[in-house]
């Protein structure tokens, strides 16, 4: 029985060792952690349950019978972050660059399969060389099946991806099709094809970092949700974050008892908006000062800054947050901004939590370039993910919402539960200059008549009571009583139940 043990404790060593202290050293030295480092501060010490740390890969080519390492360059299992299960996969580049064999993504897709089973969240730490070449096919085929169980768990457990170094090639597409993206400036980097192909193929000579780093895909590509200055705070933040989630999509999200009080006034918020229609004000000021503990994090905050989507909390509940930015484009609507919110709407209503939509915009974004790359489609799928959304939904609306926008942004059309508004809203096809120049087109050369008629029409149409009058909106409400309003509105929808008609899955427009 002592040499068993003998054995099973050398076995150990030999696997918790990974690729040797020389490749540990070279890890460090890039300012990285390991694999198993990456895993002791995600989660709650002296939680985690490693499976498979004796599989290694079956492989004979290319002499690599001579070459095996226990656990194949991945370190799989379950442990807790704030005393939640989560399950968990740490790729370790000390093993073969952390690259991906048939072994390697069994271990991967055996986790999937238990998370779904048990219904939790499971979160990648990714740091791979990609596909071990010298197993052709083979290592192809288990990136295709870590992708399908990618799909099936999509929308029943919440996964994200933490890119902590290479992810080149087909390895992209796991992290894609999971629900957030976080990376790590300068040392974690995403693309299909590497600088040297980009080279042969386009003659164009970028870096890793400008055409696949943290940097370019949390500002320019929108492909990664934060990105964060090293190994540690990534790790931090996502411990952070993973509270404002629920563990499945028939779970409610964690509640977090608060001493910010649900009736809270904020009576700075009656000046927040100017006095000026064309005059911006920032709308994270707004979303600070009504959540709970002005703690709020921002997902994309980098990236189509015209429209702000979070999580917070009201009253220790979750809800996420999607507000337009009259700090940006005066809060217009693109293609860009269009797309990141749908996301965002899409991931809340798959695990049931509640909306806050705070509405200031004046349209969408006009434009050649925005027609020619889509908008209509695009738009549209803002408009889908509200449409389709069955969690609760709160609107509110602070001043502008022209045209078409007003509709897409959660309105009581699309199955908005509450719509509020503040004495300061605009709601009307369009700008008062710009509808009076179209219905009076025969007087625009006489610029006092103009004016006369914008006033009338702002006086007439720009403000809230037209709409109130329809039903349309709710209440007009102080806005220093909107945390209480909203705490209010969420307590009551508590309970909401509302189901779409049966359908294998809709045809949102990609």
């Amino acid at each position: 029985m002592q040499d068993i043990v003998r054995e099973l404790e050398e076995k150990r060593a030999t696997a918790e060792l990974g690729g040797g202290e020389r490749r540990i050293k070279a890890q460090h030295g890039k300012g990285k952690l390991t694999a198993r480092e990456r895993i002791e501060l995600l989660l709650d010490p002296g939680t985690f349950e490693e499976w498979d740390m004796f599989v290694e890969h079956r492989c004979t080519d290319f002499g690599m019978d001579q070459q095996s390492i226990p656990g194949d360059g991945v370190v799989t299992g379950y442990g807790t972050i704030n005393g939640r299960i989560v399950f968990v996969f740490s790729q370790d580049f000390t093993v073969f660059g952390g690259s991906l064999s048939e072994a390697h993504a069994e271990k991967i897709c055996k986790i999937l399969d238990h998370a779904i089973k048990v219904g939790a969240p499971v979160i990648g730490l990714n740091d791979s060389g990609g596909a071990r070449i010298q197993e052709g096919v083979a290592s192809l085929a288990g990136y295709a099946d870590v992708f399908q169980r990618n799909v099936l768990a999509s929308g029943v457990i919440p996964q994200i991806s933490l890119i902590m170094g290479p992810c080149a090639g087909g390895a992209v597409y796991s992290p894609a099709m999971t629900d957030f993206i976080f990376m790590v400036k300068d040392s974690s980097y995403m693309y299909v094809t590497g600088p040297d192909v980009v080279k042969t193929v386009t003659h164009e000579t970028v870096t890793h970092e400008e055409l696949g780093g943290a940097i370019t895909h949390s500002t320019r590509s929108g492909v990664a949700d934060r990105a964060f200055e090293n190994d540690v705070e990534a790790l931090a933040m996502l411990r952070r974050f993973i509270n404002y989630l629920p563990a499945n999509n028939r779970e409610p999200a964690p509640h977090r008892p608060t001493p910010d009080a649900a009736d809270r006034l904020e009576p700075s918020l009656d000046t927040l908006i100017p006095d000026s229609p064309t005059k911006p004000y920032d709308i994270k000021e707004l979303i600070l000062k009504i959540v709970d503990d002005t703690d709020f994090f921002e997902i994309q905050p980098e990236h189509a800054k015209n429209i702000v989507v979070g999580f917070a909390r009201m009253e220790g509940s979750p809800v996420g947050i999607v507000a337009n930015q009259p700090l940006v484009l005066a809060g217009c609507l693109d293609i860009k901004s269009a797309i990141k919110g749908a996301r965002f709407v899409r991931f809340c209503d798959a695990f049931n939590i509640p909306i806050l939509t705070l509405v200031d915009v004046p349209g969408f974004m006009p434009g050649t370039a925005q027609e020619y790359g889509g908008i209509i489609k695009h738009g549209a799928k803002l408009l889908f993910a509200y449409a389709e959304a069955t969690v609760p939904k709160i609107t509110l609306i602070t001043r502008k919402a022209y045209g078409g926008a007003y509709d897409v942004m959660a309105s009581k059309h699309l199955r908005g539960d509450v719509n509020l508004a503040w004495p300061s809203a605009e709601i009307a096809v369009m700008g008062p200059k710009g509808a009076v120049e179209i219905i009076f087109r025969d007087e625009r050369d006489d610029a006092e008549r103009i004016a006369e008629l914008t006033e009338e029409y702002r006086v007439k149409f720009a403000n809230p009571f037209i709409a109130g009058r329809r039903g349309f909106i709710d209440d007009v409400i102080m806005p220093r009583s909107t945390r209480q309003r909203v705490c209010r509105s969420l307590a009551m929808l508590k309970n909401k139940k509302l189901e779409n008609p049966w359908r294998k899955h809709g045809n949102i427009p990609l």
